[in-house]
């Protein structure tokens, strides 16, 4: 009797431990298993047993990808290795995001330039279909000629933007204070290559040069440490305390990473809305005179 209890004890923690992987915590790292091209098929490839991908931009098209899960909460991570040499015009873009006219979503984009020029970071946050929060930067280093990893790390306390493990933005959740925050909403994980030559590159005054074409960026080991989302019940249950990502180790950056940080902001950052006071009528946005980091 003893032996029989044991087992069925065993038998229900395996079946626990299922479901918690199940909607809790995922980390994949082959596209078949986890992504579906959503467009430009014949533009897109996988290969090396489906753990690198290759998205290509032509005249006639661009391409993507999307996630065939939803998450909240957690850390999504992908190496990229950006178009190579003249990329004026085309912006290959890693975002998080939900569906609807009031939708959530988390953004990366790489906005091409020409030849010799650095590439141009654009970072954006959305909460209840209300963006307006960009932050953009330089990289501090080649991003065509080697894969960096690019993470988003989203929990009930903040959204940090990550490069190779280095912070380099932070929006914090001060919802109790009006400010909406991207809570409610599972979001898929997106990745495209596309032609946005009207306004990515000087403000759209330097053109895609199509002779330079086909243009490709390669995708490597995309791995969503996250919770999946499954309908409502999932507010609550990516949300409760005994989650890794709601820990207190990361309810905010230690001290390392933001001296990392402030490294980042202090020589590379080109433009912050929280800043441009001139866009703002001088009525800048409340989360401007909070504490981000």
């Amino acid at each position: 009797m003893a032996r029989n209890s044991q087992a069925i004890l065993l038998a229900l923690f395996v079946c626990l431990i299922g479901f918690d992987h199940q909607h809790s915590l995922v980390v994949e790292a082959n596209f078949w298993d986890t992504t579906f091209i959503n467009w430009g098929a014949h533009h897109a490839s996988v290969y090396n047993n489906g753990d690198d991908m290759q998205l290509v931009l032509d005249k006639s098209a661009g391409s993507g990808i999307e996630s065939k899960k939803e998450y909240l909460f957690g850390s999504v991570e992908m190496q990229i290795k950006l178009v190579s040499g003249n990329s004026a015009g085309t912006v290959t873009a890693y975002y998080l995001s939900s569906k609807g006219d009031k939708h959530d979503e988390i953004d990366f984009e790489f906005l091409g330039n020409v030849s010799g020029k650095p590439y141009i970071m654009h970072t954006n946050v959305f909460a209840e279909g209300v963006g307006n929060k960009e932050q953009q930067f330089y990289p501090w280093f080649d991003p065509t000629t080697d894969f960096h990893n690019y993470t988003i790390h989203w929990n009930p306390s903040e959204i940090v933007w990550f490069i190779d493990g280095i912070p380099i933005r932070v929006f914090r959740n001060y919802e109790f204070l009006g400010i909406k925050y991207p809570n409610k909403q599972g979001m898929k994980a997106y990745s495209s290559l596309w032609n946005a030559d009207d306004w990515a590159t000087r403000g759209g005054l330097d053109k895609i040069d199509w002779n330079k074409a086909p243009f490709s960026a390669r995708l490597r080991k995309f791995s969503p440490r996250a919770c999946t989302w499954f309908g409502q019940g999932s507010i609550s249950y990516c949300n409760s305390k005994d989650k890794w990502y709601t820990s207190s180790e990361y309810s905010s950056l230690n001290e390392a990473q933001k001296g990392q940080m402030k490294w980042v902001r202090d020589k590379f950052v080109i433009y912050d809305y929280c800043k441009d006071s001139k866009r703002f009528n001088w009525n800048m946005p409340r989360e401007c005179s909070l504490q981000q980091f």
